[in-house]
């Protein structure tokens, strides 16, 4: 019988492995959206270098090289019409700026002017958008660039029409890779949220480890800080998905991508959710099972996620894992068993039930019948992420013209960079060792231009990145005339090194320097330079160049001045008012949790949060200066955090509230209290101590009140119990809160 039972489970797997094999070789592999980001340059490159050895154009490729490059700083994901406009709007600035550089460029004194200008101008612009922050950067990298590739015996024109040929060169061939793939920047983006909701959930099962549970705290501040990535990953996946809803004609796999983004944001919202203090959780589970199958459940979760996120990347519809079933069912037999022999816990009962219900999205996605196409107007509406009215550019502009505003800042800093700059390149002229040609000296300016960041840690991240890349660079490019290539050879090392310096821009910035320092002296050598001696002059003008933005940043407005880690703590507490104040509205049966206004209000709380983390961020890589905040910071990110674990909670049990005429006494009293929790957070930084005080006692009272009603026989209901024991440790963090941020503001010394 044994061995009858093993031959037939192994014909089984010889049928489904041939099964799997032929529905394998009759799909088309998938391409890795990576390369599909590549094509436009690839192709634009191409194009360019055939054009450059068919016609000899030697003396031009650099110019139409770097246009290409100028095109990719700008491209963006967009719809077909969008990436239209934008086009448009970059050629009107690239050529304002490029032409304002040539009819300078022999005036030492204008054209340091007209560059710093740009500089501010172009910098202070990013204020209005992510779409005009990313063309404005360009136009001021199309700036440099006419200076290298300057010939004055050229037409003054014939330069910046190379450089606009070259942008509109891998501007059509991103539009036609648009068309051929006009869905994978969305899948990419929605594999990139779920890869982060993996993260998210492994990070969580960590709560429920036993024999850690002393590190609670620590995982808590990890925990938070993988937030702020999923909420970044999610922005990105919403801002792709609006650009391509705008229009009347909606693709079924846009709709499809949407279902996608809302259970990822369900799942999150519910793995968020804090429904038992784990501290005391894991006490009363440390010898049981359950605790491990809840552990186990969130583990196989996370697997789900990435399985989801690969079945994107492979162009292919998600297929449930059978384990995550048989993890769901196992977690939920333990709980059987368990309370078999104990009292029922409602909290345990309401925490499986959450997760559980992660299962069942896995479970829907996984279905071929998945219904998808039937999501309403109203679930499926997007809050635009930037303007496209000019009046409201130049409110946000208004709005942005003080010190207190980053983007201002940084365009005064970017304004002071360039001016010292071009003051370095001129004396730079007098030093025996460096190149006599002046427009090569700009590469002290390219530097410090693309290394100059609005934030402090990511200058300083570049700043050792681009040194150790442009080096590398220098040496391998100065060793080009030491072999034997023709025209030929060195058109294909520029092509090559521009398409690889594109593929690591985004993850690997010191691989990407490299490429770019072998495309540039490539394309110097082509124009004829002798590039053997240029290893010092580069090497000096990349330390130089990354030493003023470094220097730029830490000193001109450092960001530790401006940006207070009592206002954004503040400003993330305040936004759970609003977080909670849309959950009542859910609870009462007014919104469900797709509607606009809630999704709206729970991405705004997070955006805070995830605003929160950013700043400890950047002030735990200073701990000299601000390591006496650090303790303080991370006790109000983890406080927060709670706040919305618990109202995530609440949230999480929208669906499945019922409200009879029984409990109408109780709900009266529990919407009155949720809506009074919710004043005093959006009120935390306005109130004074007096005023807080009288509100917050009268909210105990409330809560008091309420739970002496639920102890009553006839009133006694385990769904009241758990909304009572979430809003009242909700109202357990006002008083922490208040007392910290109120504690800052008091330590902070008068003006």
């Amino acid at each position: 019988m044994a061995s009858q039972a093993f031959k037939n489970q192994l014909i089984l797997f010889i049928k489904s492995n041939k099964s799997n094999a032929s529905q394998q070789k009759m799909k088309t592999p998938p391409i890795n959206t990576k390369i599909i980001n590549t094509l436009p340059v690839f192709l634009s490159c191409l194009i360019a270098a055939l054009l450059v050895y068919w016609q000899n154009w030697t003396h031009y490729s650099p110019a139409l090289f770097l246009g290409i490059i100028a095109g990719g700083l700008v491209d963006l994901d967009n719809g077909l019409t969008g990436k239209f406009k934008n086009l448009l709007f970059t050629l009107v600035a690239f050529t304002i700026s490029s032409l304002s550089v040539q009819l300078s460029f022999h005036h030492t004194v204008a054209l340091t002017v007209v560059l710093t200008t740009q500089a501010f101008v172009f910098t202070f612009i990013g204020a209005a958008g992510v779409r005009f922050r990313t063309i404005a950067f360009g136009t001021l990298a199309v700036a440099i660039y006419t200076i290298l590739t300057h010939d004055p015996s050229a037409p003054l024109y014939l330069n910046s029409l190379l450089i606009l040929f070259g942008t509109l060169l891998y501007s059509g061939m991103a539009m036609l890779t648009h068309i051929v793939f006009p869905h994978r920047p969305v899948q990419e983006n929605m594999a990139l949220a779920y890869d982060s909701l993996a993260r998210y959930l492994n990070a969580k099962a960590e709560f429920f480890n036993p024999d850690e549970i002393a590190q609670l705290s620590q995982q808590q501040t990890h925990l938070a800080m993988l937030n702020s990535q999923v909420i970044a990953q999610f922005n990105q996946c919403r801002s792709a998905l609006f650009y391509r809803m705008r229009g009347q004609h909606r693709h079924p796999r846009t709709t499809k991508m949407l279902h996608y983004y809302f259970i990822a944001q369900d799942i999150h919202e519910r793995i968020s959710s804090s429904h038992v203090n784990y501290h005391d959780f894991a006490e009363q589970m440390r010898h049981t099972d359950l605790i491990f199958r809840i552990r186990w459940l969130l583990t196989q979760q996370a697997h789900a996620c990435r399985d989801v996120a690969q079945a994107l990347r492979d162009n292919r519809d998600y297929q449930a894992d059978p384990k995550l079933e048989r993890a769901t069912q196992g977690a939920q037999q333990s709980l059987d068993y368990y309370e078999h022999d104990h009292a029922t816990d409602h909290q345990i009962t309401r925490l499986l039930d959450n997760i559980t219900s992660v299962s069942n999205q896995f479970a829907h996605l996984g279905s071929p019948h998945c219904e998808w196409q039937n999501v309403s107007d109203e679930h499926s509406r997007l809050l635009p992420t930037e303007t496209g009215h000019w009046r409201d550019v130049w409110r946000s502009l208004k709005q942005h013209a003080t010190f207190q505003s980053g983007v201002f800042r940084h365009a005064v800093r970017m304004a002071i960079t360039t001016l010292v700059c071009c003051i370095i390149i001129q004396l730079m002229k007098l030093l025996p060792f460096t190149h006599n040609d002046l427009s090569l000296g700009y590469w002290i300016l390219l530097t410090a231009a693309f290394v100059c960041q609005p934030n402090y840690s990511a200058t300083k991240s570049r700043v050792f990145q681009r040194i150790a890349g442009t080096i590398a660079g220098v040496l391998v490019g100065s060793a080009l005339p030491l072999l034997s290539v023709n025209l030929a050879d060195k058109l294909f090392i520029v092509a090559a090194s521009t398409v690889l310096f594109f593929f690591f821009r985004t993850n690997k910035y010191s691989f990407s320097t490299f490429f770019i320092t072998i495309q540039a002296l490539t394309g110097f050598s082509i124009m004829g330079h002798d590039i053997t001696n240029f290893f010092i002059p580069r090497a000096l003008d990349t330390i130089i160049g990354a030493g003023v933005a470094g220097v730029a940043v830490y000193n001109l407005w450092a960001d530790w001045k401006y940006v207070s880690l009592e206002r954004t703590a503040t400003q993330a507490i305040q936004s759970n008012g609003g977080y909670l104040q849309a959950v009542i509205q859910s609870l009462r049966g007014g919104w469900d949790g797709n509607h606009l206004d809630y999704r709206v209000a729970r991405r705004n709380s997070h955006d805070k949060a995830a605003a929160l983390s950013s700043v400890l961020s950047d002030m735990s890589g200073e701990v000299r200066k601000h390591g006496h905040q650090l303790d303080d910071g991370f006790l109000l990110l983890n406080t927060n955090y709670s706040l919305i674990s618990h109202i995530a909670a609440l949230g999480a049990y929208r669906e499945q509230i019922q409200q009879t005429v029984q409990d109408e006494v109780f709900f009266n009293g529990f919407y009155a209290a949720a809506e009074q929790t919710a004043l005093l957070l959006k009120n935390m930084d306005n109130n004074d101590a007096e005023t807080f005080q009288q509100a917050y006692g009268s909210l105990k009272q409330q809560l008091k009140t309420l739970r002496e009603h639920l102890q009553k026989p006839a009133c006694q209901s385990p769904q009241n119990l758990i909304l009572w024991q979430q809003l009242h440790r909700i109202a357990e963090l006002l008083l922490p809160c208040y007392q910290a941020l109120h504690a800052k503001k008091a330590a902070r010394p008068a003006n």
